[in-house]
Formats: C-alpha cells, structure tokens, sequence
C-alpha cells in the first residue's frame, strides 16, 4: 500500500486513558502493544529505546526476549508470526540496531509475515543533522514495508501502534515501522486509546462476485485437465480447510509453491508437492499440460515459472488473490479475481453445493498425473557409511510422523527440508522463500517455539547458514527456548558449489566453509561452541549412528544441536536451470 503521512487519522470511538495522571511516551507504547493483545516482543536495548525499555519491565502482559543480534530479532519476530498467523514484534534502537533489522523486515514483506518493529530514533530537533547513531530508516525502509511511520507527536502514539497491527494483519499481511525519537518517548500525555480503525481508501479484504466465480466454475467444467496452483496466501489467508473442501468436491490435482507447503495435505492422493525450480517432476509436468491452471494466493514468482512465455502456456489461467497488483505483474492471467481466498473458497464451495453440480471426472488426466509419479519419484542415493542429507530428513519425517514445526536456513538443505518432509497441516514449514536469508532459521525456529511451546519446534539448517546467527545460542540458553538444531554439515556453501559444478566446470569460488589446513578436519566445531553456550550437541559422522542420535534429539526435554556430517558432493534435484522450462530439467 501507498505510505500516508502521520497526519492520518483514525475514525470513530476512542477512550481516554482512566489512570487521571499523564503517562509518558514510552509507557503509553507498552499499554497500546497490552490494549492489542500482544505477549511478546523480541527486543535489543540501546540509547535511543531506554525509556521504552524501562517502561516494558513494568509489564505484567508482555515478555521481553532478549535476542544477541538484532537480525536475528527480527528474524523471531517473524518465526513467532508464522507458526502462529499473529503479528510478531520487534525493537532495535536508532542507527546501527535499525539497520540491523532490515534483513528480517525484507524477508517478512517478501513473504507477507505480519511484523511491526519498532525503532528508535535521535530526539527530533537532532533529525536530519547527522546525530549520533541516526540513520533515516523511515526512508531506508520503504521499499521493504507495507507501511511506516515517523511518531512526532506523542499523542499520536496510541493511534499508530493500532493502525499499524491492523495494516501488518489485515489484507494481504506485511511488515510495518514505527520510528520513535527519543524525545517523543520523553514526553508525557493523557492518551486516548482509539477502539477501531477506519483508513479512508484501505479495503483490506475485498470479496469476490459471484459472476466471476461461476464463470471459474464453468471453466472447470470444460476442462479436461485441470491443476490448482496454491501459494503462501492460503496459509496467510487461513484457508487452508476450504481449499481442501474445494478439492473434494471437484477433485483436482494440487501443487503448492514452496511457501505454501501445508497447505494441502501431502499426503493426499491429489497433491502434487511443490513446483518449481526444485520441485517434483510430476507437479511441474502437471501445470506445464494443464488446459485449466488455477493460482490462487500465489504471485507467480521466477522460481516457480521459470521462463515465463513457457509457463502454462497451454491453459487457461485463473488467478485468485488479495492484492490487485499481483495480477499480470509477473504472467498474463485469463481471469483476475480479486478476493480475499477464504471468502472465494467457501463461496465455491457453496455454490457447488447448492447448484448440486456433479463432480467431473478426470480419471485420464489423473492416470497420467500417476504414471509421471510412479517414473519420477523424488529419490537419493543411500550410501553404505556416508550418511545422505536426504536420509536425514526421511527419517525425522519418520520419527516425528510429520508433526513438527520445521524451520530452515537457506540452500540446498532449505530445498530437502521441503522435499522429504511430508507437510500435512500450515504454519509447519518456516522457511525464508522470497529474500532467501541464510541466518534465518535458527532464530525462526526460536520465534515459532516461543509462538507455540508444546510443540516440537525444529531447525533443518546447513553449516553456513547456521554460522550467520550462531549467537542465538545464547538467546535460547537464558530464555529457555528449547528449539532443536540438525545442522546438515558439508563444510561448503552446498547450493552454490552445486551451480559451480553445474554451470562452472566445477571452478570453487570461494565456496569451501573449513579450514583449508585441516580438510580432514570439521571447522568451525560446533559441538565446542555449543558446549560453551550451554547447549547440548553432538556430532554423527556414520549412517548406522543417525536414527539413535535423532531420537536423543527428540526426546531432549530443551535445546540440542545434532551436527551430522554430509557429503559436499550431493546435487538438489530435480532442478530447472534459471529461466529454463520443463524441458530443460535436469534428473541426475
């Protein structure tokens, strides 16, 4: 959405603070964060956010967690979001600690994470004069939020914090700034407390017409091939029950994007996987053949089209989604529906019900879909000693009987994290799609534990990335965050080695993680750094050991780190070379 300025102004009904006596900045952000329901708020203290830091100790509703980077607050912010669907909350002070937020506010607006993070700025007389530790990150933030403000009134303060947890939820969901200088967190008011929140020209959840959906519905019927096509915006749009619904009354295959692994069952009979560029070959085989693709939630992103002329070229494309400047951005679309895909759902689905229409019969397409699943199953190589990072993952899905919350970091592992991981519900697989962050699962799987205790909340994570927030360690040592850590340890950066020996004969290019004076050895050694946070780990190098040291992993009763060590030489496939097609996949 476009960026207002402060002066916007909420509507309707607003209450005066009861408490007679006036309230300082500072503490009237802790009562607005309180009025909104939000329990946790993941939070690095500097100059420019003391006062709000004194003022949170005052709380009894809201638990500051203390992350050691403020990346990797961000980064829990947005883990906390996912695996829970409620806005996750950060803060960093002004200058440095702002920016060292801007990873996390870029994976979250890539991903549609609803995240407010919070920020502290120099006093506002000092703004735009080149204090100490002032950076513009109203401006630096633009392009990678949904929204930001620049709070130069403290009166304004209740408002803001209100408007900006609805922008952050509502609609298709993002990331939002609030920039508060110092001064203004000084200053004291009688805030009044705004009940609702009317924002002339934001219409968030917009509902699809009927005529349009019966027009969908007619293409269906036609169809003699037809493919769904579901991304993130059905987990994001909690839609997940009546896409399901959709399926068994009309009974079409599904393929999901990376980001919408859940979202469907996958162990169905009609799913697909995901598609893409390391997707199944079936799924991608299905959408390439399809007379009829419906998209719904999804944006068309490169990873999944490929060559985009290519793509689908062969059907009719209807595409269902929130935000209206999704439609023909990336891919020419036959019907655009704007709508909310819950409400787009469960209108079909009454439709179809009320109209009594017969589901149609696709019994050659999904004969077809079958055979190319028996041909091109996703595979490995199981080695006798060497242990496979595929076997890894296998049998964890094994082990936990896929009702895990996985997180990961980003590369090769990323991709076999969601290739042999069977997802069956949401909010399971956490993974950065969009930005592609390395650093971010581990802090992720941190949020998503602190967002839901009672479940097993796991990081599949490769050497490289888990280096990059290796400090995180500490965070869930003292906060008691017991989030486990499979480190799959290749000693490189895996997927660019993989394009190496694709695309460059192999040449390294500053690709090998260990210490070239030691090859034999494994650098850095985790499980000594580990050891010296406090946190349990240990290390497997042969394949007879794994399922033992994955069991010990499970039932741990709080954090461990589990380093298995995998070769380099290991490919991710399938795999659709950048802007190829379907045609160009490569199977070994």
């Amino acid at each position: 959405m476009s960026h207002p300025s402060t002066a916007t102004r909420s509507k309707g009904a607003a209450v005066r603070s009861r408490l007679g006596n006036k309230m300082k900045g500072s503490d009237v952000v802790v009562a607005c964060l309180e009025r909104e329901g939000v329990d946790t708020i993941f939070a690095y203290p500097g100059g420019s956010t003391q006062y709000l830091h004194q003022s949170f100790t005052k709380s009894k509703k809201i638990r500051v967690i203390l992350p050691r980077h403020e990346q990797g607050g961000a980064f829990m912010a947005g883990g906390y979001a996912r695996a829970s669907g409620k806005v996750g909350v950060c803060m960093a002070t002004s200058g440095p600690g702002a920016t060292n937020l801007l990873t996390g506010l870029a994976d979250a607006y890539m991903d549609s994470i609803p995240v407010v993070a919070i920020t502290g700025q120099v006093p506002r007389p000092m703004i735009g004069k080149n204090a100490f530790q002032e950076t513009d990150v109203f401006g630096m933030t633009l392009p990678i939020v949904k929204h930001s403000y620049l709070v130069m009134d403290v009166n304004d303060i209740p408002r803001i914090i209100k408007e900006a947890i609805y922008i952050a939820t509502s609609g298709r969901p993002g990331p939002v700034l609030i920039d508060i200088p110092k001064d203004v967190q000084m200053s004291e008011t009688q805030p009044v407390f705004p009940d609702k929140v009317e924002l002339r020209g934001y219409n968030p959840c917009p509902k699809a017409d009927d005529v349009a959906l019966h027009e969908m519905l007619g293409l269906i019927e036609k169809a003699e091939r037809p493919v769904l096509y579901c991304g993130g915006g059905i987990i994001t749009g909690e839609a997940s029950k009546e896409l399901r619904e959709f399926v068994e009354l009309t009974g079409i295959p599904v393929a999901t994007t990376i980001m919408g692994c859940g979202a469907f069952p996958e162990t169905h009979p009609l799913s697909l996987k995901w598609l893409g560029m390391h997707g199944t070959v079936y799924a991608n085989y299905a959408v390439n053949e399809a007379d009829l693709l419906l998209a719904v939630g999804v944006r068309f992103d490169d990873r999944v089209t490929g060559k985009v002329s290519e793509f689908a070229k062969h059907g009719t494309i209807v595409h269902i989604d929130i935000d209206y400047s999704e439609f023909n951005k990336n891919k020419d679309v036959h019907l655009p529906i704007l709508s909310d895909v819950k409400y787009a759902l469960k209108r079909l689905n009454t439709i179809i019900r009320k109209e009594g229409r017969r589901r149609k019969t696709f019994a050659p397409w999904l004969e077809k879909i079958e055979g190319w699943k028996k041909k091109h199953p996703l595979s490995y190589t199981d080695h006798v000693d060497k242990i496979a990072p595929q076997l890894v993952i296998s049998m964890l899905d094994e082990l936990t009987k896929g009702d895990a919350i996985i997180a990961t970091g980003v590369g090769q592992h990323q991709m076999w994290a969601g290739q042999f991981y069977q997802y069956t519900h949401p909010r399971t697989f956490l993974t950065s799609a969009g930005l592609g962050a390395m650093g971010f699962g581990y802090p992720t799987a941190l949020g998503a534990k602190v967002a839901k205790p009672n479940r097993q909340v796991i990081d599949i994570d490769g050497d490289g990335s888990f280096l990059m927030n290796v400090q995180e360690l500490a965070t869930a040592k003292v906060e008691k965050i017991n989030a486990k850590v499979i480190i799959l340890n290749n000693q490189h950066l895996g997927m660019v080695v993989q394009w190496e020996d694709r695309f460059f004969a192999s040449n390294r290019g500053n690709t090998y993680l260990g210490d070239p004076d030691s090859r034999h050895e494994i650098y850095p050694d985790y499980v000594t750094i580990c050891q010296g946070f406090g946190i349990p780990a240990e290390r497997v190098n042969h394949k007879h050991e794994l399922r033992a040291a994955l069991e010990r992993m499970l039932a741990a009763k709080g954090s461990y780190v589990l380093d298995v060590t995998v070769p380099y030489t290991e490919h991710v496939l399938p795999m659709i070379p950048a802007g190829k097609t379907v045609k160009d996949i490569l199977f070994e």
